[in-house]
C-alpha cells in the first residue's frame, strides 16, 4: 500500500527482510562443513546431499557462493498460492499465511529463482495475493471506529503499512469521540 512521505513512520520493507533472514530454512548444501557457531547459535554440520536448517541469512550467503541450493517452503508452490488466491478473493476474511510471507518469498526468489519450481508464476501469484489483501484492508479500514479494528490474519508486511495511519487515524477518532462527550458534572465538595 502505497503510503504518503508523513505516514511513512514504520519499518522499511528491507528491515523487514533483514528481520524475516532469522527465520530456518531448509538447504541441501553443495559442500561439507563442521558444526559452527554464530552470534545467532551454531548451525551444522553440512553434509552433501543431506538435507540441513539454517537460518535464511546463511542460505542466501552459502547460495550466493554457489555452496548450496535452497528448499523453498511447501507453501511457496503454485497450488498453495492458487488455493490462497481462490481464498482471498470468495471470502472476506484474509487467508492464513505464513507471517512473514512477503519477506521470504522475496529473498528466496531474489537469490534462488532457480530452486523454485516456476518462479515467475509464483511471484504473479503473490502479486494477486497481495492486491487482494490490500483491497481488504483498505475495506477495514473504512469501518474503523474508535473501539477497535478487527483483521485477523494480517502479516508482517501488512500490519507495517497500516500501522502508521491506524495509529492516526485511533488518534483522531478518540479526540472526536472525546470532544463529542458531554462533559461530566465537576463535584466541588461539600
Amino acid at each position: 500500500m502505497a503510503l504518503p512521505v508523513p505516514l511513512r513512520t514504520s519499518v522499511t520493507p528491507p528491515e523487514l527482510e533483514l528481520i524475516a533472514s532469522e527465520q530456518l530454512v531448509e538447504i541441501i548444501p553443495l559442500i561439507a562443513m563442521e558444526r559452527t557457531a554464530f552470534i545467532s547459535g551454531p548451525y551444522g554440520p553440512l553434509r552433501p546431499p543431506t538435507k540441513a536448517k539454517v537460518p535464511i541469512w546463511m542460505a542466501t550467503n552459502l547460495k550466493l557462493k554457489k555452496k548450496c541450493h535452497i528448499v523453498p517452503p511447501s507453501w511457496l508452490s503454485v497450488d498453495f498460492l492458487q488455493e490462497r488466491l481462490a481464498l482471498e478473493t470468495s471470502k472476506a476474511e484474509f487467508s492464513q499465511l505464513p507471517f512473514r510471507f512477503a519477506e521470504v518469498a522475496k529473498i528466496i526468489l531474489d537469490i534462488a529463482p532457480d530452486d523454485v519450481e516456476n518462479p515467475d508464476k509464483i511471484r504473479y501469484l503473490l502479486k494477486d495475493i497481495r492486491q487482494a489483501r490490500q483491497a481488504k484492508s483498505r475495506e477495514g479500514l473504512q469501518m474503523i471506529d474508535h473501539n477497535e479494528l478487527s483483521l485477523a490474519n494480517l502479516c508482517s508486511m501488512e500490519i507495517n503499512e497500516i500501522r502508521p495511519f491506524f495509529v492516526r487515524a485511533m488518534g483522531v477518532l478518540t479526540h472526536i469521540t472525546r470532544e463529542a462527550a458531554p462533559a461530566e458534572p465537576q463535584f466541588d465538595g461539600f
